[in-house]
């Protein structure tokens, strides 16, 4: 009997390793989201004079020329689908591009509220919406006939693609803030934010998703230029961070409301996977433990930038990209790249934590 359990044994972990295998066949990603994740098309119409972005150190580490990707490098995105055995997303405006493993719908600015919730409150100024979470959805919708040629096949595609759908809110939340209106007011979008990516997710759900992977906020309080914008009293940094605790703690309560939203999802939608992709703790992790990731124990520093206020190396008036700004010798042994954006070594740590664990709940593939 003992022989007969373990080959009983032997073949459940047989099974579970064929069931892990199949996990990680996708046919295809669509990722939608903002600058964290566009690979290029705000730049797919030509670069833009004042777009900094677009001109070299960017993409100087893996593509060795700016992308339209905001890092050195790869990002969370390329990762995942090269780790997944998939081709780097195209940018959805792409012309001559193929997409049927999938498409890039993220551009630079995007936010998970549509341009008028941001005019009704009198910010028109500071959101620079090139297309929402809910404008993306739509160009998925119209990109349908490119990539398979019935509403059945198009449903049958989607259930076998991986759906990454963020980090939304970021850039809500830098309108207010860029406005220099009070926090509590910031916090008062959180909700609605947090709604916004709920309709987001169940409008992909009715497109036929049935994997997706939601990523939260990063801790903004952790980057130089909001640590060059907001400036202090010495008790409202953290003591080993040097991060602005109260925008950490924006961070943080957007994260659990949107992980609220997450199990109310999953409860309502039984059949549909849904994961928590955590940008927070790594980064986190990258201030506080930065030599267990082979990175320079400091507190936050661009690696591409020019000194400004503080120690951050970031100067409003010579961002990356631009003149008298520089990168370092080294991006990955940095995880913030030009300030705003993390390097492709913070990126790919990321990635691995989403796929294999701990930073996704729960991972997309499993434990290695």
């Amino acid at each position: 009997p003992a022989n007969t359990v373990l080959s009983v044994c032997v073949l459940l972990l047989l099974l579970l390793a064929g069931q892990q295998a199949a996990a990680k066949k996708y046919a295809a990603i669509f990722n939608f989201g903002d600058s964290l994740v566009d690979a290029g098309n705000l730049v797919v119409d030509g670069i833009p004079e004042y777009l900094a972005t677009a001109k070299l150190p960017y993409g100087m580490t893996y593509f060795g020329y700016p992308t339209g990707r905001c890092s050195d490098g790869r990002l969370v995105v390329d990762f995942i689908a090269q780790e997944l055995g998939l081709p780097l997303l195209p940018p959805s405006k792409a012309r001559n591009a193929t997409f049927h493993h999938g498409a890039n719908f993220a551009i630079t600015g995007a936010t998970a509220l549509d341009t008028s919730y941001f005019v009704a409150k009198g910010l028109g100024k500071t959101v620079w919406n090139s297309g929402s979470l809910h404008t993306q959805i739509k160009w998925l919708q119209e990109m349908k006939p490119k990539i398979c040629s019935s509403p059945e096949e198009c449903r049958g595609l989607f259930r076998r693609s991986l759906f990454i759908v963020g980090e939304f809110g970021g850039n809500d939340y830098n309108s207010p803030l860029f406005a220099f209106r009070p926090l509590e007011e910031v916090h008062e979008f959180v909700g609605d934010v947090v709604n916004s990516i709920g309709e987001g997710i169940e409008k992909l759900i009715a497109e036929g998703a049935v994997d997706l992977v939601v990523p939260g906020v990063l801790p903004i309080g952790c980057f130089p230029v909001y640590l060059s914008i907001f400036r202090k009293q010495p008790e409202m940094y953290g003591g080993k961070s040097g991060c602005i605790k109260d925008l950490n703690t924006l961070s943080w309560v957007h994260n659990v409301a949107l992980q609220r939203k997450i199990v109310e999802l999953r409860k309502k939608h039984a059949d549909v996977r849904i994961m928590y992709a955590d940008y927070y703790t790594p980064t986190i992790q990258f201030v506080l433990h930065a030599e267990k990731w082979g990175m320079l124990r400091q507190k936050p520093r661009a690696c591409c930038g020019a000194p400004g206020v503080g120690v951050y190396n970031f100067n409003l008036t010579s961002k990356c990209g631009e003149p008298g700004a520089y990168a370092c010798d080294d991006p990955s042994n940095h995880w913030s790249w030009d300030g705003i954006h993390l390097t492709e070594a913070s990126y790919g740590h990321i990635a691995r934590g989403w796929l294999y664990g701990p930073f996704a709940d729960p991972p997309i593939v499993g434990n290695r």
